[in-house]
């Protein structure tokens, strides 16, 4: 199965044209895609004050939260408290969400997918098989916490690996390596079909 290693001190911050925060862009396909061209994009944001996120059209979001106090989003006039991390929370990109901060800064996980190409699924755990990759299918592991050891290669905070099915391949297995690993497991199945 092929893999690639995303390491965090790679990534380059992008600061939001409001100001509010930072993201750094874990993996998207088609990679270089940009914000208005991609698949699917996972990344981690830096959260410093609160306001509305900006409007996808046609995409389907999930956050979590992973550092801080957590926030509350109101989307389409609905308020969705979210103080806990490691709890994924899906909306609709193109609905109009606000951003309330509930005691200082936040680092939230981002999957965003375009809802006619792309479904994700995003689970956090501590250790667990990766499923089977097949053809149209990638799964992105990211380390939220701690350190996990895919095979051989050891991941530390905000690590990850992105594997591409090109035809059925076997499962692999992450594992927890100090005790305290927790990592966001998102699958991405490309829905357009033959």
């Amino acid at each position: 199965m092929p893999v690639s290693v995303l390491r965090s001190a790679d990534r380059v911050p992008a600061v939001w044209k409001n100001g509010g925060g930072v993201t750094r862009e874990i993996a998207s396909w088609p990679r270089d895609a940009g914000l208005d061209g991609f698949d699917w994009r996972i990344s981690l944001a830096e959260v410093a004050a609160g306001g509305p996120f900006s409007a996808f059209p046609g995409v389907d979001r999930v956050i979590t939260v992973v550092d801080g106090a957590g926030m509350e989003l109101t989307v389409d006039g609905v308020p969705r408290l979210l103080p806990e991390r490691h709890r994924p929370f899906a909306f609709p990109g193109d609905a109009d969400t606000d951003c309330r901060l509930l005691d200082g800064p936040v680092t939230d996980f981002n999957v965003m997918t375009r809802r006619d190409r792309v479904r994700a699924t995003v689970r956090i755990v501590g250790a667990a098989p990766l499923p089977a990759v097949a053809a149209g299918r990638a799964v992105v592991l990211v380390v939220l916490q701690g350190r996990m050891r895919f095979g051989d290669i050891l991941l530390g905070r905000h690590d990850a690996v992105l594997t591409r099915g090109t035809g059925v391949t076997g499962p692999a297995s992450v594992v927890c390596e100090d005790g305290a690993g927790v990592a966001a497991l998102v699958t991405l199945d490309d829905i357009t079909g033959p």
